[in-house]
């Protein structure tokens, strides 16, 4: 731990700026360094019994951090930007561990940048919205599978049109290669993943998004066949005035089932078969900013784990094999710009009347940013 705090010492003082992370968090600065970071404090009930199959469900309720993260952003002339977080929350992995670190070169401005590192995947709305500034305490359960590893080494292209076309940002896009295997891993074949996002914003207040990756994962034994998983995805996002909506949707094809997982700090890993695995997912949101700072949401999201062939997946630590749809109800204060309270119900309904059990939840998160 003293390490880590030395190190972002270290950097805040020895390098002397605007950057903006791939879904991470920027700086109000335009030159030298800042220290960037926030701090989620929890608490979870979990009204828990047993489940279908009668295994009693010890899940207990508790605080926790969900996320602490500090870390420092900058500009080196010419044209190059750097950005450095470390988690310090030991819920994932027990220990501080590196989460995101990049560098970034523009020489063609906002239209084309290139960015070598360790940071999220292109795919998705949800996954590219910081965790900061996300709507709901938890992201959706097609995002949490579907979109994962969500953190990986690779190299990406990315950019806007700016102005060109009259109006700031009418195409933006990222193209990357990845190694595919997640956060603070190194590859583990001969492949690369390959990822992209396209959004078209016709209006300030409309984009229309598009992601696509694949790629194949580790051969365990000889003979074996090879692994591949494939994603597609669709979403859009329209905030006018004080009215939010979003929805997305996301497809998988897994050749050889790959286990689900991988979010923020963990590895996505292949197991021996051949069969082709089909799952899809979609939530729908929508919110209203009032007079107060108080903004309510709800949302609705469903997840299939079995278009083609049984595959299971874990839901807040359970894993289960069924369809499963969750409305939540949430509703954000805002204390100021730095600090949100969030409470959020989440009601869960299962496939089938013999799949459904107590799993619901109650979710408190208050948060300060620096």
């Amino acid at each position: 731990m003293k390490n880590y705090i030395l190190t972002i010492l270290i950097l805040s003082i020895i390098i002397p700026f605007r950057a903006i992370g791939q879904g991470c968090m920027e700086s109000d600065s335009d030159e030298g360094v800042a220290v960037v970071g926030y701090v989620q404090a929890d608490y979870d009930n979990y009204f828990f019994d047993t489940d279908n199959n009668g295994n009693t469900l010890n899940k207990p309720n508790s605080f926790y951090f969900k996320r602490a993260r500090i870390g420092v952003m900058g500009s080196i002339p010419y044209d190059v930007s750097y950005y450095v977080m470390a988690e310090f929350s030991p819920i994932a992995t027990g220990n501080p561990y590196l989460l995101d670190a990049f560098i970034t070169y523009a020489p063609f401005k906002k239209y084309l940048k290139f960015t070598i590192g360790q940071f999220k995947s292109p795919v998705g709305l949800e996954l590219n919205t910081p965790c900061h500034a996300l709507y709901t305490i938890r992201r959706s359960t097609v995002v949490n599978n579907l979109a994962t590893p969500f953190r990986d080494m690779q190299f990406m292209l990315f950019g806007s049109t700016d102005s060109l076309f009259g109006r700031k940002d009418l195409i933006s896009y990222k193209i990357s290669i990845l190694n595919g295997t997640g956060l603070n891993h190194w590859d583990d074949n001969k492949f690369k993943d390959i990822a992209a996002r396209l959004v078209i914003s016709p209006w300030e207040w409309l984009k229309i998004g598009g992601s696509y990756r694949t790629g194949k994962q580790d051969i365990k034994k000889t003979g074996q066949v090879q692994k591949t998983r494939t994603r597609y995805g669709a979403d859009l996002s329209f905030e006018l005035k004080n009215i939010l909506f979003q929805a997305e949707y996301l497809f998988g094809e897994d050749v050889g089932k790959v286990a689900s997982g991988g979010g923020c700090g963990g590895k996505s890993t292949a197991v021996a078969d051949s069969l082709i695995y089909s799952k899809s997912g979609f939530f729908v949101m929508a919110g209203y900013m009032t007079p107060w700072n108080l903004q309510p949401i709800i949302k609705f999201e469903s997840y299939n784990p079995h278009v083609k062939n049984e595959s299971t997946y874990k839901y807040l630590y359970v894993e289960q094999d069924f369809i499963q749809t969750t409305l939540t109800f949430g509703l954000n204060y805002f204390l100021n710009d730095w600090t949100r309270i969030q409470v959020n119900y989440l009601y869960n309904a299962e496939e089938t009347a013999a799949d459904e059990f107590p799993n619901d939840a109650i979710m408190f998160q208050i948060q300060a940013k620096f």
